[in-house]
């Protein structure tokens, strides 16, 4: 595993760095390396590999003013600005899929850990009638509803805090996170699913996917795991009868 670890270029800064490489040593293959970059617009890097993709039969993900002449296209046009998810990443890439192939019109949409919006927008755009779009991040929710604005859809999305999520359980529930954060959330996304309702999962690794499916499959009747690379998405509809709570 190798990490990498941005801090202030300032006297301070360096010298926690060094300390916690000092540390971590006995742990260390190599000794740590530091190096200072060059400031950039950061929140403009991502062009530099983002171009039009397709996703499913229909739906794509653009850059902003970039939008392909396919016929029958969806598109979602993205800036992300410092917020996670522009569709290019497998765990991104597995949820617009899936959103691709469900039918979404008319449904009530949850999108837990929002990043960018790009699923939240996504479901809109294939016919979703609204979409909660919930992170913790405050550049996350503004990146959000940003790119619905963008996209002429914030008539039908809200970007809110995890505390402020509605009650009210919803048709589809998403959530592109990590594993561990999964199994965390299941007892919280529960009654945010309705009875046959369906629920996507995926930031998961392969050798995580059992235990996360093990948090949820008491009430969700799961499906064969998808897969790309080493990511999973774990997919199912919740059992009818099962209590909310």
């Amino acid at each position: 595993v190798e990490v990498t670890a941005l801090f202030t270029d300032d006297d301070d800064s360096l010298q926690r760095a060094q300390e916690l490489a000092a540390t971590l040593a006995p742990w260390l293959a190599s000794p740590p390396r530091f190096e200072r970059l060059a400031d950039r617009a950061w929140e403009r890097v991502w062009l530099d590999e983002f171009a039009p993709a397709r996703y499913g039969s229909r739906l794509w993900i653009s850059p902003r003013g970039q939008v392909p002449a396919a016929e029958g296209a969806v598109v979602v046009e993205l800036d992300p600005g410092l917020a996670f998810g522009t569709g290019t990443h497998p765990t991104t890439a597995l949820c617009l899929h899936w959103l691709d192939g469900t039918p979404l019109t008319g449904k009530r949409v949850l999108d837990y850990g929002c990043g960018s919006g790009v699923l939240a927008i996504a479901a809109a755009l294939l016919g979703a009638d609204s979409v909660a779009a919930v992170d913790w991040d405050t550049q996350a929710l503004e990146a959000t509803r940003d790119n619905a604005i963008k996209n002429a859809v914030m008539d039908r999305i809200v970007a809110l805090p995890p505390e402020q999520t509605p009650h009210e359980p919803f048709d589809i529930v998403l959530a592109n996170i990590l594993a561990g954060t999964l199994i965390q959330l299941a007892p919280q996304l529960r009654p945010r699913v309705r009875a046959g309702g369906h629920l996507a999962l995926s930031g998961i690794l392969t050798e995580q996917a059992e235990s996360v499916a093990s948090a949820y499959d008491e009430w969700v009747e799961l499906m064969p795991p998808v897969t790309s690379e080493e990511w999973v998405l774990l997919h199912g509809s919740k059992r009818e009868g099962q209590h909310p709570c």
